[in-house]
């Protein structure tokens, strides 16, 4: 069944007008007056819903049923990125919800070579958001990966943060999965460097602030690679139900 991304409350017996993106989406698709589709808002659980008009860029559709199905990690986990060149970020972000993080906080370190001014910071959130959409829709997700608004490493390490913060360095001596084995599921954030990696300023700024140096292996990885096989492990040793 087509699964679509309705940003707004939704509820049983109500006849909704869809987005011109969906609309378009399903026209393409020659969805039928009388089909049923799967609509979900991010609030959790997810509606079967019938179309009753479809046009070329206009689609309605009346809301039969709801479902509180969710596939959600039992632990939270965050992606801290250090923003990567070109669109390599794109591909991070679509992976991380297909392997169910709950949140992409892009950083600025000191080997970025993307730097992002307001305007162009504004326009690529817009963006990552939108493709967080399109993954959770793919991946059968009730609920959005949370893009956070780009912040400076110095910044995000020294925030006060409850959370069991992670850094992956090749430097590091205790391996992630050992460390995870030993330790119950819980609410991580895994923090990421950039292609040149982390300067041995950084990594001891954060272990300073309580970060935890952990590797990943004894290969070092693209930092799009780094992250996402981070988040498998963890799934591996701790389950994802």
């Amino acid at each position: 069944m087509p699964r679509f991304y309705y940003p707004a409350p939704l509820a049983i017996g109500v006849l909704i007008t869809l987005p011109e993106a969906i609309a378009h989406h399903i026209h393409v698709l020659r969805l039928p007056v009388g089909e049923s589709i799967t609509l979900f808002n991010g609030d959790g659980g997810e509606f079967t819903a019938t179309l009753a008009s479809v046009e070329k860029k206009r689609a309605s559709a009346e809301v039969k049923a709801f479902s509180p199905r969710e596939v959600e990690l039992p632990y939270s986990v965050t992606i801290a990125q250090a923003l990567p060149e070109g669109s390599k970020i794109d591909w991070i972000i679509e992976k991380a919800v297909e392997l169910g993080a709950c949140a992409v906080q892009p950083i600025a370190a000191q080997r970025c070579v993307v730097r992002l001014n307001a305007e162009r910071a504004a326009k690529k959130l817009e963006h990552w958001r939108s493709i967080a959409a399109s993954a959770a829709e793919q991946s059968g997700r009730n609920r959005l990966l949370h893009v956070g608004e780009p912040v400076d490493f110095s910044d995000w390490i020294g925030q006060q943060n409850l959370h069991t913060r992670i850094m992956l360095s090749p430097r590091a001596q205790q391996p992630l999965s050992e460390w995870a084995r030993h330790h119950p599921a819980q609410a991580v954030a895994l923090l990421i460097g950039p292609e040149g990696g982390f300067s041995e300023q950084e990594e001891r700024s954060a272990v300073a602030r309580g970060v935890l140096p952990l590797s990943i292996g004894p290969r070092v990885l693209r930092t799009e690679t780094a992250a996402l096989a981070a988040l498998a492990a963890l799934n591996a040793v701790w389950g994802e139900m």
